[in-house]
């Protein structure tokens, strides 16, 4: 190489190192003079862009309102809980740690380190929901990046499967699934707000800023049960269930005057706080879901059909003889002794299949639908409860001779224990059908006059021989009270007809007599014991469920019994 073209080369070295010098000093001034610029000109800047990168708008939960009984005890309560959450994006800078975040959480390791892992394009993801605070707080103890808290609400059940099937329950984000929770959640859901905030580097909230909405709580729901008459009827109906070792059974509480349920509860039952027991097959609310023939519990309603025609009086007799009944050149029922010729109570308190059999045979067949429809048999209640069945009255252009006789002693129809004890508070409240309610009424809602007063009254007159020695249903009498009601047993369907050894055993009722204020409905499914008569095994759990609830509501008695202690000259 020669000398010149080294020279040159030298040269232009030493310019190249130049240019980038004073590159390196422009930028630099630049730099600084920027620098300078934002730290004393637009200082407004620097915080924007450091809010902009530490501000967040987070949810602020809406608290669910409370479910109370007619007299302010809590039914259901959200109670706070907090949620822990992760910014995935945040958290992987601490990937060596999760297996402390994971031990906090009580939750497996690999599943924690596959939530982070898979959702690294996102910046919210749930680790764990609904923790006690106290164990939340131990998670942020930890000082992990992208770790956060959510305060949300998690529902409490105080009185458990007392009240399960009644209120049902709410999923995870508190939104009602099942019975009220479900059928009143527009009432009782409130509505979340939005509020920014300013978080530190591991994600904490270190100052609320701006409020963007406020939450909205739900409103509170005062149900018509009386907590006190659920928790007699809860324990009357478990205890006749193991004793009978039946299948299942249902009870319902209404208050004449109202049409208010003070009382539903069903066997087996579930407890709504444990979410393990939340299983179709245990939660639906059979008082109001599962329909079953009524058999002799349906009896006073075609006797009442038949007084309403005008041709049937208290006094008006029926020949049962020969003690069975044959329609065509089928006999379908036998009473178990020729009664001969007795009246409509007698009817009744014996409960003769015959005698109602061929009342219902000579009535009109659209005057019995009527009459019955009226009465609310295969008509909703208009409960409002979510699943509610209609049972099942055919129209009358379907019936036969043998369906009509058949009806009459409750067979070929279908009813739920909610739509008999709406027919036989009708009759309780002297023909009066107030709808049927499950939210406290502040007064009594109009009625409508469904039968005649004079009707009502001649068939709770005639239901009261059913609870005294002449009649079947003995074991339901409570002392010191008028009681009034019926007795049903009620072979089960099954592939081919009927069953010859499963059976339902019902008893419906009123009291007191004079001033009717509760009907009670009891159906006991499936009783396996040596007894299986709505007389022995329902009549017994009303008389105790209605003996207590009246003394709790202080009705009073309206038949007392006074003793007479004999004393003699000088005794003690």
């Amino acid at each position: 190489m020669s000398r010149r073209r080294r020279r040159a080369q030298v040269s232009l070295q030493r310019w190249r190192s130049a240019v980038l010098l004073i590159s390196f000093a422009v930028a630099a001034a630049a730099l600084e003079a920027r620098l300078v610029y934002l730290q004393v000109v637009d200082q407004a800047f620097l915080v924007e862009q450091g809010d902009d990168r530490h501000l967040r708008t987070v949810q602020i939960s809406a608290h669910r309102g409370s479910i109370v009984d007619r007299n302010g005890e809590p039914l259901a309560v959200s109670a706070p809980v907090d949620t822990i959450w992760a910014n995935p994006q945040e958290l992987r800078g601490a990937i060596d740690r999760i297996g402390q975040l994971a031990g906090v959480l009580e939750l497996e390791e690999d599943w924690v380190l596959r939530r982070v892992t898979s959702n690294l394009d996102k910046n919210f993801v749930y680790l764990r929901r609904h923790l006690r605070p106290d164990h939340a707080a131990r998670v942020l103890q930890l000082g992990l990046p992208g770790v956060a808290t959510l305060r949300e609400y998690r529902r409490y059940y105080p009185s458990g499967e007392v009240t399960g099937h009644l209120l049902g329950f709410t999923n995870i984000d508190d939104q009602g699934q099942e019975g009220l929770e479900l059928a009143y959640d527009y009432w009782l859901r409130g509505e979340s707000g939005q509020k920014r905030v300013l978080r530190d580097r591991l994600g904490r909230i270190i100052e609320d800023v701006e409020l963007i909405a406020a939450a909205k709580p739900g409103r509170e729901l005062r149900t018509s049960i009386d907590l006190r008459v659920q928790y007699l009827a809860y324990r009357e109906l478990k205890r006749a269930i193991a004793d009978s070792s039946a299948l299942s059974g249902s009870v319902v509480v209404l208050d004449v005057h109202t049409g208010e349920v003070l009382a539903m509860v069903n066997q087996p039952s579930y407890n709504p706080n444990d979410r393990s027991q939340l299983d179709v097959a245990n939660y639906r609310n059979r008082a109001v879901t599962d329909i079953f023939e009524p058999g002799s519990s349906f009896k006073p309603f075609v006797v009442a059909a038949a007084l309403e025609t005008g041709r049937y009086d208290a006094s008006s007799t029926i020949d049962t003889s020969p003690g069975y009944l044959r329609v065509g050149n089928r006999v379908i029922t036998q009473d178990y002794n020729d009664l001969g010729r007795i009246d409509l109570a007698t009817i009744l308190a014996r409960s003769s299949n015959v005698g109602v059999g061929k009342l219902a045979l000579d009535l009109e067949q659209r005057q019995l639908f009527g009459v019955l429809s009226g009465l609310g048999i295969g008509r909703l209640t208009e409960s409002g409860f979510p699943g509610e069945s209609a049972g099942v009255l055919n129209d009358p252009e379907y019936w036969r001779p043998v369906g009509q006789a058949t009806l009459a002693y409750g067979y070929g129809l279908s009813v739920t224990a909610l739509q008999l004890a709406r027919a036989y508070a009708t009759i309780a409240a002297d023909g009066v059908q107030r709808p049927v309610s499950l939210v406290a009424a502040d007064a009594a809602p109009p009625g409508r006059q469904v039968i005649s007063a004079t009707t009502a009254r001649a068939v709770k007159n005639m239901l009261e021989t059913v609870v005294s020695p002449a009649g079947t249903g003995l074991r339901a009498a409570i002392p010191n009270y008028r009681v009034a009601g019926k007795t049903g047993t009620a072979k089960k369907s099954v592939v081919g007809g009927y069953s010859e050894d499963r059976y339902f055993a019902i008893f419906a009722g009123l009291a007191p007599v004079s001033d009717p204020r509760l009907v009670t409905v009891v159906v006991i499914d499936e009783p396996r014991g040596e007894d299986y008569y709505g007389g022995e095994v329902a009549a017994p759990v009303f008389s105790a469920i209605v003996s207590g609830a009246m003394r709790l509501l202080a009705v009073p008695p309206d038949a007392l019994q006074t003793t007479y202690v004999a004393r003699s000259g000088g005794g003690r």
